[in-house]
């Protein structure tokens, strides 16, 4: 979801600030871990995991089961591990045998990411029930969800909360609070079409109540309009060209629409999305750009995204490098959606650059044995851990008050440029 999304600014300040890691947890050697990792040899990617440890866990597990890798059993051992009592998930908790606490920072978007990969790989419906009933008693009167508990309600946070409902069975549109559904809240963001950055979403609104276009919002919500999760949907193209129709009667799926003639023409210059950190210059934002290509393709306009996802084959590298399995996850779920080939993605094969991240699967299809270019790319992935792990979650940082709209902490972007 797209959770994601915007740059995880208590991560980069970590890295940055040389955090102290926390101590390691025992566990058996992964084949792909460094004899130095710190951190548990379950976890997908070597960086420090305290803000975006399920995230990043959750996108890999759903990426190689959208592909049909059969993930390690301690990594999906070490996810459900990190599940309270409650049903909610931290983004990380070093010593998983503690009870969680009133000082345990659960947020809706790890819950909900976690909630979707346990969904996919199946046998599962403890957790995810105590997941969803969890989700469920901390909607807002508006009917959407804020990252934490009680925050005020987001697009992204409502649309990953919207993606794990519907993976665990339930009917978004039934989930009402105060006679207002998840649909109605991400109604409540859509810029009208009369005005600037009309179709598209906006994160939440300004202090005045006004609403401003938000690409990683939008990329987000239009997923969650149409009921769908993390992996989209592959939506064969429609043939129409997108717009914004005012005159229509907003539904959730006239709104997903708009939002897709929104990032249509965000995305029609460049080929890609951008994003900037106060006084620096505009950047390409990957990870925005394939929740974007993403997005499209769920909205049956994958023939609109191509030349964005052949615009991140020719570009990925060294961001996904840095960025680590989630940015991995992202590409393999964008690529999937959009039937490009994720083992062959401009000459990489991704699923076994996410696989080297983390313990050795149980099993891959018969197709990447032997493959010289997922051997390579398994040695390569190797050589690039210790990246800053990216991520799309949701406005993370409006947990700890610095009121970003991060689209996820996780989603390890940095606050989006609002096009």
């Amino acid at each position: 979801m797209i959770v994601r999304r915007s740059a995880a600014v208590l991560a980069v300040t970590a890295v940055i600030g040389g955090a102290t890691a926390p101590a390691a947890l025992a566990d058996d050697a992964s084949p792909s871990a460094s004899p130095s990792r710190a951190f548990p040899s379950a976890l997908y990617g070597s960086t420090d995991p305290t803000y975006d440890g399920v995230w990043r866990q959750s996108l890999a597990l759903l990426a190689q089961h959208t592909v049909g890798v059969r993930p390690a059993a301690k990594a999906v051992n070490w996810l459900t591990g990190q599940q309270c009592a409650s049903g909610a998930f931290a983004p990380y908790r070093a010593d998983a045998s503690a009870k969680c606490d009133a000082k345990t920072m659960v947020d809706t978007n790890n819950t909900a990411a976690a909630v979707q990969a346990l969904a996919a790989l199946g046998g599962h419906d403890a957790e995810t029930g105590r997941a969803v009933r969890w989700l469920k008693s901390v909607q807002n009167k508006d009917g959407g969800w804020g990252y934490t508990a009680g925050g005020a309600s987001d697009a992204n946070s409502t649309s990953v909360v919207i993606g794990a409902l519907a993976a665990a069975g339930d009917e978004p549109k039934k989930q009402v609070k105060n006679g207002k559904s998840p649909y109605d809240a991400l109604l409540a963001l859509a810029v009208p079409c009369d005005e600037k950055g009309g179709g598209a979403f906006a994160f939440q609104p300004d202090k005045k109540g006004a609403l401003a276009a938000n690409a990683d919002a939008t990329a987000a919500a239009v997923v969650g309009s149409l009921g769908k999760g993390l992996a989209g949907e592959a939506v064969r193209p429609s043939g129409s060209a997108p717009s914004c129709r005012k005159g229509d009667a907003l539904t959730p799926e006239r709104a997903a629409r708009n939002g897709a003639a929104y990032l249509v023409e965000a995305l029609a210059k460049d080929k890609y999305l951008k994003s900037a950190l106060p006084g620096a210059t505009d950047q390409p934002d990957y990870g925005n750009t394939a929740d974007a290509v993403l997005a499209l393709a769920t909205a049956g306009l994958g023939d609109r995204a191509a030349d964005a996802m052949r615009w991140l084959e020719g570009h990925f590298e060294q961001w996904a490098a840095k960025a680590g399995p989630a940015a991995y996850a992202q590409l393999i779920l964008a690529a999937d959606a959009e039937t490009f080939d994720p083992r062959d993605f401009g000459g990489h094969d991704l699923v076994a650059k996410l696989d080297a991240t983390g313990p050795r699967p149980a099993s891959v299809p018969a197709a990447e044995h032997g493959s010289d270019t997922a051997t390579k790319d398994a040695a390569q992935a190797e050589d690039d851990k210790g990246g800053l792990n990216v991520w799309w979650p949701v406005g993370v940082f409006v947990v700890v008050g610095i009121g970003i709209g991060i689209g996820f902490l996780l989603s390890r972007r940095t606050k989006r440029q609002q096009l």
